[in-house]
């Protein structure tokens, strides 16, 4: 097996991110950001909203239309009520980002097995796979400049600027901007030139910096079309929308400087070898190439220090992060593949049998998890949970073995035999997982009684319902709609609009509607009462 996967990299790591996830990540609840998305998806196939882009009939300009365009194409050609077909698009993208980082590991002469480990590295990271439900649209945007990223290098390091080259260039450049603006641009792209000039040099005539330049400009203009269209053509409102967001850049989640520091821990199950990637007088003389590695340091670094300045600051904003020190682990890794079976100091060895016995001891112990889920264990399930707990035993076992005999490579590969196991066939027990009061809006009957809103209802339960879900709250007050029946939902903060109404309507509690997946993690935004309301 290991022979082909080295032999075909690229289907390979399609085909992992795809076994992976690609029939499972379904049982993972729609979060806030991927609930706003979808909606702005669905509408514009409802109601052809695709430039104008809005968000249960509302304007919604904060982010670009091509993520979702995507993922309108997906809804339309699989089902606008999948999440599975809604999420697809991110995964494919996750695989892009290994595939990218597999090809330009090979431009950095790297060995064909040590690039295949970047991309594989890349592609595990806790935080590249939970974007692609916390904030989707990050890894089309990051995704994008990745690729664009790739074809840059080349024209680097061959001081030519190819016809075909320089399109790609402006076109994924293009693609990045319209699909989160000049995010990428900073956190990625800015950090990725400063690191090849400070490990390579910038080699060429002004001629051909002056082309790349030019490359650079038309990426950018061509990217902002949709920004000048929205600009023209609904100028109150995208001029509100701006400047609501650029004021959360110094006053919404303001964190300390070193509020980034940890971020090697974002890259999960690869946290150890990802600090030891960073001490770079340990590394610098132990890696196959030096310049390489001096590369995506810095790279990773710089683009450290520069989310660092931006007082605005939250866990996920990291992701791009992961993309270099993905190079950086996997120098380690390399490394550790070439020289382990020689090491002999402890200081070198002890992270190693703690990293890979770690996650060999939890892969052994799965089955103890049954005790906790035991109620739930019944037919498919069951079934499901002991096939999953002997595949996950057995690669514990192998990599306790690959650990005795010293075969990091093995170890390595068993470590992601270890994540495909959990995404195909552990993940779906998350389902298991459901608060008994949780309870969505697709349960509503279908007969033609209207939906409204107060104020407080959530993202998550626009999109569970499957249609707009009107407000009758405005700035002059409440709206009365014409129908006789219908049908209200809002939340426990509002009953001086419930008092209101009730001069008006006889009003009858039917149901409380809890969207908490899990009650570890209540949130109270996400609890609605609803009414029905009859005209007196």
């Amino acid at each position: 097996m290991l022979k082909f996967i080295e032999k075909y990299p690229i289907p390979s790591l399609l085909l992992f991110v795809i076994i992976m996830l690609g029939f499972t990540i379904d049982a993972i609840p729609v979060t806030i950001m991927e609930a706003r998305n979808f909606i702005s998806a669905r509408e514009m196939l409802t109601d052809n909203n695709w430039i104008l882009t809005t968000m249960n009939g509302e304007a919604r300009y904060e982010k670009p239309p091509l993520p979702t365009w995507i993922t309108a194409a997906f809804g339309y050609l699989f089902s606008i009520t999948s999440v599975l077909a809604l999420r697809w698009p991110a995964l494919l993208f996750v695989a892009s980002i290994g595939i990218s980082i597999y090809l330009l590991s090979k431009k950095l002469n790297l060995t064909p097995s040590h690039s295949l480990i970047n991309g594989f590295i890349a592609i595990t990271s806790f935080y590249i796979l939970g974007i692609t439900i916390e904030a989707p649209w990050d890894i089309y945007t990051h995704g994008f400049m990745l690729m664009a990223l790739y074809q840059l290098f080349l024209m680097f390091h061959n001081r030519e600027t190819p016809i075909v080259r320089s399109l790609l260039f402006v076109l994924f450049l293009a693609c990045s901007v319209l699909s989160k603006g000049p995010v990428s641009l900073y956190v990625l792209f800015l950090p990725f030139i400063i690191a090849y000039g400070i490990a390579f040099k910038f080699k060429g005539g002004i001629l051909h910096f002056l082309k790349l330049f030019s490359l650079l400009i038309f990426g950018l203009v061509l990217g902002a079309w949709w920004y000048l269209h929205v600009r023209i053509a609904d100028p109150e409102t995208f001029n509100a929308i701006a400047q609501r967001e650029t004021s959360n850049w110094h006053s919404y989640n303001v964190r300390p400087f070193y509020y980034y520091w940890s971020f090697f821990i974002q890259s999960g199950l690869w946290t150890v070898p990802a600090f030891i990637s960073l001490l770079y007088p340990y590394l610098k003389s132990r890696v196959s190439h030096l310049k390489a590695y001096q590369f995506s340091f810095f790279w990773t670094i710089l683009a450290v220090i520069l989310l660092s300045v931006i007082p605005e600051k939250k866990s996920r904003y990291l992701m791009p992060v992961l993309i270099p020190l993905a190079f950086n682990i996997g120098f380690y890794i390399d490394y550790l593949v070439r020289e382990f079976k020689n090491l002999k100091s402890k200081k070198e060895t002890f992270p190693v049998y703690f990293q890979f016995g770690l996650i060999g001891t939890i892969a052994l112990l799965f089955w103890i998890i049954g005790f906790s889920i035991g109620p739930f264990l019944t037919g498919i399930v069951l079934v499901r949970f002991i096939i999953c707990s002997l595949v996950l035993a057995l690669i514990g076992f192998y990599i306790f073995k690959s650990l005795k005999a010293k075969n990091i490579k093995s170890a390595f590969y068993l470590v992601l035999s270890f994540m495909l196991c959990i995404g195909f066939l552990a993940l779906p027990l998350a389902k298991l997982q459901a608060q008994p009061d949780y309870k969505t809006l697709s349960d509503l009957p279908s007969d033609g009684i209207p939906l409204y809103r107060l104020d407080g209802v959530s993202p998550e339960a626009i999109y569970n319902y499957g249609a707009k879900i009107p407000s009758i709250k405005t700035d002059e007050g409440l709206l009365i709609p014409e129908e006789k029946q219908f049908r209200l939902l809002t939340t426990t903060a509002q009953p001086e609009a419930i008092k209101e109404l009730s001069k008006l309507y006889t009003i009858e509690f039917k149901a409380t509607y809890d969207f908490n997946f899990s009650s570890a993690n209540e949130r109270s935004r996400l609890v609605n009462q609803l009414y029905l309301l009859t005209r007196k």
